[in-house]
């Protein structure tokens, strides 16, 4: 029973980090509408994924690979900025058919998902969640295990994409291309914002 008790405590970690509006989410909501949900849970899938690294480091208490990512925080977080900057770049210049795709092929859903994988791992602010929440896990259940800390953030996780896009997927049809245009174009300058954003955070004070 304390097993499960640290499961669905991680479980609903990976939910609560997962479910706030952010560049994922948008790019979630944007993929589902213009091609189908299983874009879209390629895209949330990805930052699951990243989000399952970060856990395990965050569970496993790697402290060195921790200190090395801090001590990287300035390059990773350039290279955040500029690939939301390109994504914003490409939703711009993205042509919007006069009806939703029927649904995206095979090899973009690989390449979604290793998107959003990439650019989460970008962002190592995350793991200082990861690490705090799962040190005072640990010390709350002294036999907890980190692999089901882990697995219970992803499937957290998981379980928020999934939701996200079939939910979307069910209402596409509804949105003709002036609205899929205005989702472009609302999703495309929300990323130029983060990414802008994410640069000036380096700035110092």
């Amino acid at each position: 029973m304390e097993n499960w008790g640290v499961f669905l405590s991680a479980l609903v970690i990976g939910l609560s980090i997962a479910a706030p509006v952010g560049p994922i989410g948008l790019l979630t909501i944007q993929r589902s509408l213009e091609h189908g949900p299983r874009a879209g849970l390629a895209t949330g899938l990805g930052a699951a994924a990243a989000d399952a690294v970060y856990g395990a480091i965050g569970a496993y208490g790697v402290a060195w690979l921790v200190n090395a990512l801090v001590a990287a925080r300035v390059p990773l977080a350039l290279f955040g900025g500029a690939v939301l900057l390109w994504m914003a770049l490409q939703l711009l210049r993205a042509p919007v058919a006069d009806r939703a795709a029927r649904a995206a092929p095979a090899r973009n859903g690989w390449q979604y998902f290793a998107g959003t994988f990439v650019l989460t791992l970008s962002n190592p602010a995350t793991i200082f969640s990861f690490v705090a929440i799962f040190g005072a896990m640990a010390g709350r259940a002294a036999s907890a295990s980190p692999a089901l800390m882990v697995a219970g953030v992803l499937c957290g996780s998981a379980l928020w994409w999934l939701f996200l896009s079939s939910a979307v997927g069910r209402l596409r049809e509804r949105f003709d291309a002036r609205w899929r245009r205005r989702v472009n174009l609302v999703s495309a300058t929300v990323l130029a914002g983060f990414a802008l954003w994410q640069w000036l955070s380096l700035l110092p004070d």
